[in-house]
């Protein structure tokens, strides 16, 4: 019998070809996007993702893999090949906006989630980047309105505490386009620079959209327990840092938590499980999007002050067959109870449906203005069948 030793040097060289592998596969998908840009083929076939997964699916059960083992590995080799390959025609389409280093700016310093966010999202871009640390959402605004940096990334809703409103209304009144978008999951944890439990915390850090994103947590294990507020979560990981106290932790991700040499005591700690916070990437010029990648287009828009003012404005939208992704209204500031409206479409600014849109919202609503069009990055799962994914496996 092999000694496990052994056995872990066979992993590990098994791991090291898996990752070759991966490589190989992630090139070989790069090739796909230059066929698909020739020929301006969409980004997605999911009749052939379908089937890939469906044919891996029967040739791995004989082999003792589970069709959710399956299903679950290549769905995540898909959604990072679609956004490569997204990410790959978008370079093509808008070189003179490329370089050879990349700036932006995020609220916190290293380590807060717009950090986290930022790197995901350049990620598929460049590897070499320039971080610059905002103290608010404001001063992320200005560092790209002034051109000290190319982008901004920032938070504009999350699945659990909602819409982040001051992003909103400083939107209203930026020069800034959208040029992208991403999701990030947020895991927020305890963190602790020394070893305690959590019954002997007496002061947790934390930004406030932490601090309500886990405010069930908090009212039933931490009631006795002082609230800190901190411009950021890592602002708040630096304060147990530095007093390195078993009596002080910091709500904040186990990953930003590393950069401060600290340890999560207690996890999953948001009120939803699926805490998922959606960013925007905003920059000083706008892009184009290719044809054949599923875009969004948002926008804002006040309608007269009369009964069914906003849903004529939104029969537009489906009388040319786009479908609206998002719907949220903000006070106009200086005008009292009167409301200007956010909304996302899945729509490309160029399409001929979209034009057509714009025109026809142009002559009923009293101001109108196009915040940017940008891929989607939502890329979901291929729906199989039930049959091949029986309840038992």
């Amino acid at each position: 019998m092999a000694t496990l030793e052994t056995i872990r040097d066979e992993i590990t060289a098994l791991d090291g070809d898996l990752l070759r592998l991966l490589a190989r596969r992630k090139q070989l998908s790069i090739d796909v996007a230059r066929s698909k840009q020739a020929d301006r083929r969409p980004i997605r076939d999911q009749i052939r993702e379908q089937e890939l997964l469906e044919r891996l699916i029967q040739e791995g059960r004989p082999q003792g893999l589970s069709p959710h083992y399956i299903s679950q590995i290549y769905h995540l080799i898909i959604e990072d090949s679609v956004l490569s390959q997204q990410a790959y025609i978008q370079e093509q389409l808008n070189a003179e906006q490329q370089g050879t280093l990349t700036s932006i700016a995020f609220l916190g310093p290293r380590g807060s989630y717009s950090s986290l966010a930022a790197r995901k999202y350049l990620s598929r871009h460049t590897d070499q980047v320039l971080e610059t640390s905002c103290s608010n959402f404001q001063q992320v605004i200005d560092e790209v309105e002034s051109g000290r940096v190319q982008y901004g990334v920032l938070p504009i809703e999350n699945t659990s505490s909602g819409s982040i409103n001051e992003v909103y209304d400083l939107m209203q009144h930026t020069s800034l386009s959208i040029v992208g978008e991403l999701t990030l999951p947020i895991e927020h944890c305890l963190l602790t620079a020394v070893a305690t439990t959590p019954e002997q915390i007496t002061t947790i850090y934390a930004h406030p959209q932490p601090i309500q994103q886990c405010s069930n947590y908090l009212h039933a294990q931490m009631s006795q327990v002082h609230l800190e507020y901190c411009d950021s979560s890592s602002a708040a990981m630096a304060k147990v840092q530095a007093e390195a106290s078993p009596h002080a932790a910091a709500l904040g991700s186990a990953a930003g938590g590393e950069l401060f040499g600290l340890e999560p005591i207690a996890s999953h700690l948001a009120n939803q499980q699926d805490n998922i916070t959606r960013f925007i990437v905003v920059a000083r010029k706008a892009i184009e999007v290719a044809p054949q990648i599923p875009a969004k287009t948002t926008l804002i828009l006040s309608t007269a002050q009369k009964a069914g003012s906003l849903v004529e404005a939104l029969l537009v939208l489906r009388s040319h067959r786009i479908n609206m992704t998002k719907l949220e209204s903000r006070p106009i500031q200086g005008n009292p109870w009167e409301e200007m409206f956010y909304i996302d479409v899945a729509a490309n600014l160029n399409s001929s449906a979209m034009q057509a849109a714009l025109k026809e919202l142009n002559s009923i609503v009293r101001a109108l203005k196009v915040l940017g069009c940008y891929p989607s990055e939502d890329v979901r799962p291929t729906t199989l069948p039930d049959y091949l994914l029986p309840a038992a496996d």
